[in-house]
């Protein structure tokens, strides 16, 4: 008897390290698509796979064959449902600044390119691409990428103030900075580059 017990499985960090590192990574992975992406990736496919890994988990462990592990077990079950929800919820309260970070960091290089190969508009507008957008029901809400290589952006971007700036044809609730030269532009909903209300 004595024996059996000391072949019984000891708790171990491997699986709930795991569970963890997936849920960042599954963070990460949903904070770089679209936003409407996200939302239903979150709630259509996120949600039903904790839930089939959870009723998965917990037959395992009462049918008997996950009892000398069960407390590995039971502590990557509550990894994945104590950070799963707390990520979900940091996502919803910072969630532009987390997906801009995060789109800026992989794909900077092709927006940059695209948008330097755009020619200088007769009127003075600065260049820029649509960078983001949401919305339902026909009121959407548009974000542009804008290259200002004199950072005449930058002040709107530090005081966080709306207002008209030069450049830009509309007035805009807020801009944020990137990087030197490369800028965020949040329209109000439905507006876009080329209507303004």
């Amino acid at each position: 008897m004595a024996e059996n017990r000391s072949n019984a499985s000891p708790f171990s960090w491997r699986l709930p390290s795991i569970a963890a590192l997936l849920a960042f990574v599954v963070f990460i992975l949903l904070a770089v698509c679209q936003s409407d992406t996200a939302l239903f990736a979150y709630l259509f496919l996120v949600g039903p796979i904790l839930v089939l890994v959870s009723i998965s988990l917990i037959a395992y462990i009462i049918t008997g064959k996950g009892r000398p592990k069960r407390l590995t077990l039971l502590s990557t079950l509550a990894i994945i449902w104590v950070l799963t929800p707390i990520l979900f919820l940091v996502d919803l309260k910072y969630h532009f600044a987390i997906r801009t970070t995060a789109r800026w960091l992989v794909w900077s290089r092709d927006y940059k390119e695209k948008l330097l190969a755009q020619p200088a508009s007769a009127n003075g507008d600065l260049r820029h691409v649509e960078w983001d957008g949401w919305g339902w029901g026909g009121s959407d809400t548009v974000v542009f990428l804008v290259f200002d290589p004199t950072d005449s952006l930058s002040a709107a971007a530090l005081n966080h103030q709306s207002g008209k700036y030069a450049g830009i044809p509309c007035a805009v609730p807020s801009v944020g900075r990137l990087e030197s030269g490369w800028y965020t532009v949040v329209f109000y909903t439905d507006q876009n580059w080329g209507n303004c209300r």
